[in-house]
């Protein structure tokens, strides 16, 4: 179990990371708040050390995306709706993005992560492979796919490549 200097620190570190994966995967803020608590709750009492931030940044990234998943195949997300279905934006998205992230959340899944990694966490290719555990070509090939659908969506002004 960790300290709450360790936790605090990760919090500091990774908090925004951890939310905007969320938000990309659940599109609600309290889904993403329930998953974010449930991610650094597991990080509290993962047991082991990391071998550097970024090994740790990785660990946090991977249990956000496998958390969401199973949020999204639970079987009260998929049978209940909510009376009033309420399109609010979360606090962290800038207007002037808007039109962008909409466009990467419309993205199928695997586009959508890879283009995330890639261009908003700041990830190599490699890195992402070893993340999502993918080859090196599958997540080139998905890189450039989900650069081609972008364009497309907003009509060849994309700036990303």
């Amino acid at each position: 179990m960790r300290n709450e200097a360790e936790v605090n620190r990760a919090l500091k570190l990774y908090a925004d990371t951890v939310r905007r994966i969320c938000f990309m995967y659940l599109k609600n803020d309290t889904d993403v708040e329930d998953v974010f608590q449930e991610v650094f709750l597991k990080y509290l009492l993962h047991p082991s050390s990391f071998e550097s931030d970024a090994h740790e940044k990785a660990w946090l990234i991977r249990v956000s995306i496998n958390a969401c998943r199973d949020v999204l195949k639970s079987f009260f997300r998929k049978k209940v709706r909510s009376i009033e279905e309420i399109d609010v934006e979360p606090f962290y998205i800038q207007e002037q993005d808007k039109e962008l992230l909409d466009a990467v959340l419309r993205l199928p899944p695997k586009y959508r992560n890879v283009i995330y990694l890639f261009y908003y966490e700041g990830y190599t290719a490699v890195e992402i492979a070893g993340i999502l555990k993918k080859s090196e070509n599958t997540v080139y090939t998905w890189l450039d796919r989900g650069r081609k659908e972008l364009k497309k969506q907003l009509g060849g002004e994309w700036i990303g490549e």
